[in-house]
């Protein structure tokens, strides 16, 4: 059984991916080594009439160009000159919505993982070094060494992609504004970040 998601996942309303995301794998594989992280938070970008939206009111530039396009690809920018953002695009070609992986729970390759961050294996961290592997954004992607080389990267092919865990866990989701976008004016009080109750990676309860 295929437990990959599949493009027609990806190509539905984005406020419904970014729930039915949580819970769901991350899976990278690079140079015959495979990190995995549990999807715990995640928030959703409407495009053209969300003012948090790189993509608000139509723009189009070389940076957002890949959200114009299929759906199930990987659109990865940075942000204060130097933390890489995970994200999905999502919905039809030219209608350019996507959502953000915020926070992952580590799973499987966690000594690369903690090298990759901390420079030291997993089981030298320390308390507040494991809570901090992967709850945000930017520490998610210098933990699985993400960065913009996988802008473009699609998702239902097998070297990055998002797959079904082997049996559905149970949980609620908790609706809250997204982090971050203060300056996006009325969009700043939309609910449309999306986490795991109770989970110890979500960057912020």
């Amino acid at each position: 059984m295929n437990s990959k998601l599949d493009r027609k996942f990806y190509n539905r309303d984005t406020i419904e991916v970014a729930k039915d995301l949580l819970g769901k794998l991350l899976v990278y594989q690079v140079d015959n080594k495979k990190l995995i992280g549990k999807i715990v938070e995640t928030e959703a970008y409407m495009g053209p009439i969300d003012k948090a939206a790189h993509s608000y009111g139509g723009k189009r530039t070389p940076r957002v160009e890949v959200m114009y396009g299929k759906p199930g690809v990987a659109y990865i920018y940075l942000i204060y000159g130097m933390y890489n953002c995970f994200n999905v695009v999502t919905r039809e070609e030219g209608r350019p919505e996507a959502v953000l992986v915020r926070a992952l729970e580590p799973v499987e390759g966690l000594d690369e993982m903690a090298l990759n961050r901390f420079k030291k294996p997993y089981n030298e961290l320390n308390k507040k070094q494991i809570k901090n592997l992967t709850n945000g954004p930017g520490k998610l992607c210098m933990a699985f060494n993400i960065d913009r080389s996988l802008n473009k990267e699609d998702l239902c092919e097998n070297k990055i992609f998002i797959k079904k865990q082997e049996f559905e866990e149970k949980f609620d989701i908790i609706h809250s504004k997204r982090i971050g976008i203060d300056y996006a004016e009325e969009a700043k009080d939309y609910l449309w970040r999306f986490y795991i109750k109770g989970n110890e990676y979500v960057s912020v309860k």
